[in-house]
């Protein structure tokens, strides 16, 4: 018996033993192929598309910035409306202090921008991919 025929059968072993014990798959499971066996051509084909490390990391790091839910409610603020520090305080009950330090957050990470009128701030989405990414997020969030 070669490695693949070996390991196909302790694949197929496990199954069988998950289904006599009622673990059928479900729709939170994950499928693996039955056997092993690489697709060269797919492996080659993807390896010449992938993104080099340093802009995956750089990915990587912006949707870091997505993990946290004032910082996520401060961009759909400014999804709606350009706003100085103290409307989004108010909208969302924070301190001025607290929305200024999620605010350099955001701006460091080129999501929003501000200009300044007098002596007033306005912060605002710094461009569409902002908002796409945004509407998208929430599109994918509300489908059943």
């Amino acid at each position: 018996m070669d490695g693949a025929t070996s390991w196909n059968e302790t694949v197929r072993k496990q199954a069988e033993d998950l289904e006599q014990e009622g673990h059928a798959q479900d729709a939170d499971s994950v499928d693996v192929c039955g056997y092993l066996h690489v697709h060269e051509d797919a492996v080659r084909k993807v390896k010449t598309l992938l993104p080099d490390e340093q802009h995956l990391t750089q990915l990587s790091d912006l949707f870091k910035i997505f993990g946290d839910s004032t910082r996520i409610r401060i961009l759909y603020i400014l999804f709606e409306e350009e706003v100085c520090v103290c409307d989004i305080a108010r909208l969302l009950g924070m301190t001025q202090s607290a929305v200024s330090h999620q605010l350099r957050i955001l701006k460091s990470a080129r999501l929003i921008k501000n200009r300044r009128d007098g002596k007033t701030i306005f912060y605002s989405l710094s461009d569409d991919h902002v908002r796409t990414l945004l509407s998208q997020g929430m599109e994918h969030i509300m489908e059943e």
